[in-house]
C-alpha cells in the first residue's frame, strides 16, 4: 500500500540505503494513513520550504522496507505509538520520536539536530 501524502516515498531498502549514503539531512515519517500519522505528514509537508536542505520522506509502516530498516533501528525498538519519525544527518540517526508531533516539536528537533 502506498501512503497518500505530499511527501516523497521510500519504497525499497536500496532506496533507503542510497539516501543514507548520500549524507543528506533526512526526516522519515514511518506510519499509516491514520489519525496519529496524518497530522505529522502534513507538518513535514508544511516545513519543506522552511528547511530546503532537508529531505522529508515517508515510509509505509507495514511494508517490508520498514521492517528491514526503520523498525530495526536501536533508536526505535522500544517505540509503541505511530508514527515513528527518524531524523538522519550524515547517514546516522540524529533523533527519533514516536507518536504524534506538532509543528513546534518537529521544528525544535530540526533546529537542534539537523541545522
Amino acid at each position: 500500500m502506498m501512503l497518500h501524502t505530499k511527501l516523497n516515498h521510500i519504497e525499497s531498502t536500496q532506496q533507503y540505503q542510497e539516501l543514507l549514503s548520500s549524507g543528506k539531512k533526512i526526516a522519515v515519517v514511518c506510519g499509516r494513513m491514520g489519525p496519529m500519522c496524518i497530522p505529522v505528514y502534513d507538518v513535514m509537508d508544511s516545513l519543506k520550504t522552511k528547511y530546503p536542505d532537508v529531505e522529508f520522506m515517508d515510509m509505509e509502516f507495514d511494508a517490508p522496507v520498514a521492517a528491514e530498516t526503520i523498525r530495526r533501528l536501536p533508536e526505535t525498538r522500544s517505540f509503541q505509538g505511530l508514527p515513528f519519525t527518524v531524523y538522519f544527518r550524515d547517514g546516522k540517526v540524529a533523533a527519533a520520536t514516536s507518536s504524534i508531533q506538532n509543528k513546534q516539536q518537529v521544528k525544535e528537533i530540526l533546529d537542534a539536530k539537523l541545522k
